[in-house]
């Protein structure tokens, strides 16, 4: 027994024998290691995936989805795993979900973050404008989003007035084309959409001319839209300039005044005055939250002393004695003035005024 242990101890003790033993140790972690990452690599993970093709701007229900058992090494981070992070979400407005494919963060967004790619694409100092087409205008169906247009303006009934062919507006990117539901016509591929309008930008001077000849249907004005540098028979018609054209559009149309609308400032003071006095109505705050004053200034002829006062209440009496002018004050805390001026004369006549100059 004693010389057993001798020999392992001698064993032991040896260079070589604890190198090998060492190396043994070594492949044994990293047999253990790889082993575990090959395991954890190669589990399966189950994660939901689109029973049909999902089109765009759809809502994503429970029967659109299943769930399938995935290698986790086939999956990236931006990958949907729970089920519950894609039911009830929409599918993007740029994404077409294909049958069997799994869900991605990018794809699926909630309904208050599905925007209109439209808007987003609107060029800085640009004004959206919806012009009207039909199947026969875009070619078929075949001018898309991101094509390049120019509008084409046609006038002129060829008796009363001749035929006046021309270019109004140039070189307009085309940002959508939606039906008359306000669907965008290319965005499902699983149904036949007829185009209703097209959907570009154009500067704010361009948008208000364009506008103008929409509305001249009645004069024989017809607008079309025509691949950017495409030709245009100009047959029985007058090639006309883009300036003659926008000439003709304004000598034809007919500028609205617009009327501006007085508001009434609901703080100003209101005054009645009855049998040579003034009863001056503040408001209900003029203790608590204004200032609330009135000064009665008599013509200087009179002699009579101006007479001020500061009130708390909502309401203020002032006997007049000749002719003159009343101002009420209210004032905020932070200086702003609302001012009553009234002049007024001595009689027996009733006047009522809303914070106005009598005149």
């Amino acid at each position: 027994m004693n010389n057993f242990v001798a020999s392992a101890q001698r064993f032991l003790k040896n260079k070589n024998t604890i190198t090998i033993l060492g190396v043994i140790g070594i492949l044994v972690l990293l047999y253990i290691g790889y082993s575990t990452q090959i395991n954890k690599a190669v589990e399966p993970v189950n994660v939901p995936v689109a029973v049909d093709t999902i089109q765009p701007r759809t809502e994503i229900t429970d029967d659109m989805v299943q769930m399938v058992s995935m290698p986790n090494i086939s999956l990236s981070d931006n990958v949907i795993r729970n089920k519950n992070n894609v039911v009830g979400k929409y599918s993007n407005i740029n994404s077409v979900i294909p049958k069997g494919s799994m869900f991605y963060t990018d794809t699926v967004v909630e309904k208050s973050k599905l925007p209109d790619s439209v808007f987003v694409k609107v060029k800085k100092g640009e004004i959206v404008f919806n012009f009207p087409v039909d199947i026969e205008s875009t070619y078929g169906n075949s001018i898309f989003p991101g094509n390049k247009i120019d509008i084409y303006m046609k006038t002129g009934n060829g008796t009363d007035e001749k035929v006046m062919l021309g270019k109004l507006v140039e070189n307009v990117e085309v940002l959508a084309v939606k039906d008359s539901s306000g669907r965008d016509v290319f965005e499902n591929t699983s149904e036949d959409r007829s185009p209703s309008m097209m959907i570009f930008g154009i500067p704010e001077e361009i948008h208000a001319l364009l506008l103008k000849a929409t509305y001249m249907g009645s004069l024989g004005v017809e607008l079309f839209p025509v691949p950017h540098g495409g030709a245009v028979s100009t047959e029985g018609a007058t090639e006309v300039s883009t300036q003659q054209l926008a000439d003709y559009i304004e000598a034809h149309a007919v500028n609205i005044p617009v009327t501006t609308k007085t508001e009434t400032d609901t703080l100003a003071p209101t005054v009645k005055v009855t049998n040579n006095k003034a009863t001056i109505k503040f408001p209900k705050e003029c203790k608590s939250k204004y200032t609330c004053t009135y000064t009665v200034t008599y013509d200087a002829a009179l002699g009579i002393n101006p007479e001020k006062g500061t009130v708390t209440k909502t309401s203020a009496s002032v006997t007049l004695k000749g002719n003159g002018t009343l101002v009420a004050l209210v004032t905020e805390k932070d200086g702003t003035e609302h001012r009553l001026e009234q002049a007024f004369t001595a009689t027996t006549n009733t006047n009522t005024n809303n914070g106005i100059l009598e005149q």
